[in-house]
């Protein structure tokens, strides 16, 4: 169980310390190539003009972005350095999402950041939240205040369903590394408990037999607490460094409009989480 390479994305207008510390860490735990990628299309301003003027103003634009994205990779080369097994760079003038999303097939694992609640300038953006649905890779999301990859506790939210299912398959190497496991859920109603016993038992039990020890925990909201309330309140019970979760377990549109556990963890997390759809 291992990660042999490490993508990491990182953005032309937000922090990328956080993530470029992590990316190392995943790096010198698995002895891992990584590679460093980043993308941004030129966007013309609301008063763009046409003829001969507007190419010169797309010209300009588009050697800014190049200029931009030469110092990210120094900067990528610069924080990763020796403690990956290889490095390379990809980057190119292009919507972010879709150059990231294309490069992602040379990776087992691919990190980016977290989105402040509202941010979607797909010129600029590669949002984890279009990575995560995409990518066919586990997403590892690093809040900007995060100092290095914590494995000290990870916490596994379990959900029945395909996607927690295969996040916890994803998360295996992560596991396998940690000091502790924790696996969690969190039960729509009282009824439940017999149920989500069981449920539990059999992860622990799979997760045994891949040599990794845990233990269960079914975890029932408080008062005025959600679902992603409680969750985090989990978390900092145990002290978890790292959040194991599915995404989107339900539509992407309804998690986005009426908010959801997803919605949370790529954009309010304090601590790291890999998600997997």
């Amino acid at each position: 169980m291992t990660f042999a390479t490490v993508m990491v994305s990182l953005a032309l207008s937000q922090p990328n310390e956080a993530r470029l510390r992590v990316a190392a860490d995943l790096a010198a735990r698995f002895d891992a190539a990584v590679i460093g990628v980043a993308a941004a299309e030129f966007a013309p301003p609301l008063y763009f003009t046409t003829g001969e003027q507007a190419q010169d103003l797309i010209e300009q634009g588009e050697a800014a972005l190049r200029n931009r994205l030469a110092e990210l990779e120094q900067e990528f080369r610069t924080a990763v350095g020796d403690r990956a097994a290889s490095l390379s760079w990809r980057s190119a003038v292009d919507f972010p999402a879709r150059y990231v999303l294309a490069q992602a097939r040379a990776a087992d694992i691919l990190v980016t950041g977290g989105v402040p609640p509202g941010v979607s300038d797909a010129f600029a953006v590669a949002n984890p939240k279009d990575l995560v649905m995409q990518a066919g890779r586990p997403l590892l999301v690093v809040p900007d205040n995060v100092s290095s990859l914590d494995l000290g506790t990870v916490l596994v939210a379990w959900k029945e369903t395909p996607e927690a299912r295969r996040a916890l398959a994803d998360a295996l190497p992560l596991l396998a590394t940690a000091s502790g496991v924790v696996v969690a859920e969190i039960p729509e109603n009282t009824s439940e408990y017999d149920a989500c016993e069981a449920r539990l038992a059999d992860v622990v039990a799979w997760l045994g037999r891949h040599k990794i020890v845990a233990s269960a925990r079914i975890a029932e909201p408080g008062p005025g607490r959600n679902v992603a309330a409680t969750l985090d309140a989990v978390a900092a019970d145990v002290s978890a460094g790292l959040v194991v979760a599915g995404a989107y377990g339900h539509s992407r549109f309804r998690e986005l409009v009426l908010g959801g556990v997803t919605e949370h963890l790529m954009t309010r997390s304090e601590r790291c989480v890999l998600l997997s759809h």
